[in-house]
């Protein structure tokens, strides 16, 4: 788990869209958040993470196929601190198997 998390940044996460969806949900916790296409607001008291994610294509690895979904994070008006505290439950339950 990181240490720190910037207002803005990208990852790659072995999961296809549909498995993304599905984690979300619990991801967010009790935070309200509403989808439109493939991007998401969550409303994180005093602030927000705006989501976007792309399919992009599989990594092959000799036999091995991994999806891969390019997710988007952008924070507005939480600290550090709050960034750190929302993502490390965020973190936990994007874990393949959940949290």
């Amino acid at each position: 788990m990181q240490s720190s998390y910037d207002e803005r940044f990208e990852r790659d996460m072995g999961c296809t869209e549909t498995e993304w969806l599905g984690w979300l949900p619990a991801a967010v916790g009790t935070c309200v958040w509403r989808r439109d296409g493939t991007q998401a607001m969550v409303e994180i008291p005093p602030g927000r993470l705006a989501l976007r994610w792309e399919q992009r294509p599989q990594r092959v690895i000799a036999l091995m196929r991994m999806p891969v979904l390019r997710v988007n994070f952008e924070f507005s008006g939480l600290d550090a601190a709050q960034r750190y505290t929302f993502m490390k439950r965020f973190d936990l339950y994007m874990q393949r198997g959940g949290g």
